[in-house]
Formats: structure tokens, C-alpha cells, sequence
């Protein structure tokens, strides 16, 4: 095992007992968040309840804070659907020599301690992004049996995306498949065995290599894993990115990627269904309908905060044709943006 885990998990809490945790037939489900995916992940849990009604789900959330409003909310969630849900707390001080980007913090690698805790604890885990949204039975997933595969995972994007990846990594293997780290379902022994974590933080803290690393664990895992995966149907993990939305004319139906058979959708990009510019999208109504049913239901959606989100909104709202709004945030985000940018040069100065 890589981490001290009586060192790294600070304090464990339980917000309800599961009555069906001692059967066999159960599904755990982990996630690794930080304050900035609160309502992503207590909607995406009450997605996974909300069509999975009949299953025996435990989940697992893994954060380096916790606020009493989402820890009140997630209680209701326990109340109302008898599941059990265990929060977390983590000392990220033991990763935070890792690399990190604006889209990747440090509570990426949470998967990794989330992999070390579970081991000998249970058999399997399924990670799951908190930017993913259940519309589907998950029941396969409870008796899917591992062979010589570490992992199940779903290929990212497409062999155009798996060469890029493989120049960019130097890897010619990457050729025949990349998959994305949003869904994973873990054999914990053999990922222990195979000392993944132990391979993959080596290669983080590699200054020369981690410079080539722009998806960060993603990448590595994908190096270190490669040939130890099995593929599932892309609908475990329907990529949605909104974004593509501007690449399309207002009220076009052209880009909707979601069908009948996805299960899970993840909504990757740096724009996501909780901000407030993206809730006119119909791609976004899977969240918005599970945010209805969820202790939620009466939370604002989110609005642009910093540079990259008030520059994405600037350009949704010109794209929905709120002309107005479009302005006021472009200039918003020129404000920002010239004020950081003094801010910056004024700290190179003082070094």
C-alpha cells in the first residue's frame, strides 16, 4: 500500500446504515471531489438511486472538506432512499506535491487513495467522475466478473484521440485504445498487486515526463494499465461536453450524442450542467431533471466565478443570442483578465 492511511483519512463519517450491506449482490460506488463538485455529486448520487431503485448501492465520497449544508443534504438522501453513504475526510498535504492544472486539482488523485483504502476491504469498487449522470441500470455491474483485466473501463473519444495520445506520450500501444478515468471499475487486488499506485505517482513527481501530461492520472494510468483493461458499451460513459454546443446554430439538434441505451453520461469540459449558462441546453436536462428529484432541488445553479468561466459564459450567452448578457460578461471577464494579469507581473517583480 502506498499511503499511511491512518494518517491520510482524517476522520470517517457514516450517515447511514445500508440494511442490505451485509448481501452479497452490492455495488460500492466512490467518489473524489472537492467544494467545487458538491452539487455535482449529490445529484449524480441521486441520479444512480433515482433509476437504480431495487439495487443495493453503498457510496463513498472522499474529500479534504465537507460542509455542514451538503453533509445535511446527503443525510435526506440516506432518509429517503435507505442507502448509506460514508463521507471521507482526506489530508490532501500527503498528494500536493503532484501536479495539478486548472481543470485537474489535487482531488483527482483521490482515486488513488480511494483504491489503497478499500483494499482487503471488499472485493471491486466503482469510481465514477462527480460530473456523471445515471439515466440507466447499473445491474450488470454487480456481477461483472473480472478475468485477467485490472480494470473496466470505456475508450475515450476515438483512434484520431488515441494517436494524438500516443505521440504525445510516446507510447505506440496508446494507438489501439485510450480510455477515460471517469469510470472505473476496480479489481482492488489486482490493482494492488500490480502495485498500480505506487507506478503511477513515480511518474507524476517525474518532472521531465509529467511535463507530457496534460490529463494528468488519466495519462499515467493509461500507460501503466494498458493491456490490463477491458472495454465496456461507450454507454457507461457517454462523454457530453457542452461546449460543443457552440459549434452548432441556436436551437440546432445536431449535437446530442445521448441515445435510448446510455447509462451514464459524463459531462466532461470546463462547462458543466450546474453552471447557470449551460441549463438552456437540452443536453443538460439529465441533470437538471435529477437536481429536481435531490435535496437540491431549490439550489441556484452556479454562476461564473473566475476568468475561463466568465469567458465560456460570455460566449454561450452570444450563442443563445442574450446579446446583453453576452457583453456583460465579456467585459467582466477582460476586468478579471487585466487584473490578474497586474497582479502577476507585479509578483514577478517583487521575486
Amino acid at each position: 500500500m502506498y499511503f499511511d492511511l491512518s494518517e491520510v483519512i482524517k476522520k470517517k463519517l457514516t450517515l447511514a446504515v445500508n440494511p442490505n450491506s451485509k448481501k452479497v449482490n452490492q455495488l460500492n460506488i466512490a467518489y473524489g471531489i472537492d467544494k467545487n463538485f458538491f452539487l455535482g455529486c449529490g445529484v449524480s448520487i441521486t441520479s444512480i438511486l433515482l433509476n437504480n431503485l431495487n439495487c443495493n448501492i453503498s457510496f463513498h465520497i472522499f474529500t479534504s472538506y465537507i460542509s455542514e449544508d451538503f453533509q445535511n443534504k446527503l443525510k435526506q438522501i440516506t432518509d429517503e432512499y435507505r442507502t448509506c453513504i460514508t463521507i471521507y475526510l482526506v489530508d490532501d498535504n500527503f498528494i500536493s506535491n503532484l501536479p495539478t492544472t486548472k481543470n485537474w486539482t489535487i482531488a483527482t488523485y483521490f482515486r488513488f487513495i480511494i483504491a489503497d483504502y478499500f483494499y482487503n476491504k471488499i472485493d471491486k469498487i466503482l469510481y465514477l467522475d462527480a460530473d456523471i449522470i445515471c439515466k440507466g441500470s447499473l445491474q450488470k455491474l454487480f456481477t461483472l466478473s473480472f478475468d485477467n483485466n485490472i480494470i473496466y473501463a470505456v475508450e475515450d473519444k476515438d483512434p484520431i484521440w488515441w494517436k494524438k495520445c500516443a505521440i504525445r506520450l510516446n507510447e505506440k500501444k496508446l494507438l489501439s485504445g485510450y480510455f477515460n478515468a471517469g469510470f472505473l471499475l476496480i479489481d482492488l487486488k489486482k490493482w494492488e498487486n500490480f502495485k498500480v499506485n505506487d507506478k503511477a505517482l513515480k511518474l507524476l513527481v517525474d518532472e521531465n515526463l509529467s511535463k507530457s501530461f496534460t490529463h494528468l492520472d488519466q495519462d499515467v494510468l493509461n500507460l501503466i494499465l494498458h493491456g490490463e483493461v477491458k472495454y465496456l458499451d461507450k454507454k457507461y460513459n457517454q462523454q457530453v461536453n457542452i461546449n460543443y454546443e457552440l459549434k452548432y446554430k441556436a436551437n440546432s439538434s445536431c449535437y446530442f450524442p445521448v441515445t435510448d441505451e446510455t447509462i451514464l453520461i459524463h459531462y466532461i469540459g470546463p462547462t458543466k450542467p450546474w453552471h447557470k449558462w449551460a441549463k438552456d441546453y437540452k443536453c443538460a436536462n439529465y441533470f437538471l431533471d435529477s437536481k429536481y428529484h435531490s435535496p437540491w432541488k431549490s439550489s441556484p445553479l452556479q454562476v461564473a466565478k473566475n476568468s475561463p468561466q466568465l469567458r465560456y459564459c460570455s460566449k454561450h450567452k452570444l450563442h443563445q443570442k442574450k446579446f446583453f448578457s453576452s457583453i456583460y460578461y465579456f467585459i467582466k471577464y477582460s476586468i478579471y483578465k487585466i487584473y490578474f494579469q497586474k497582479i502577476f507581473r507585479l509578483n514577478l517583480k517583487n521575486r
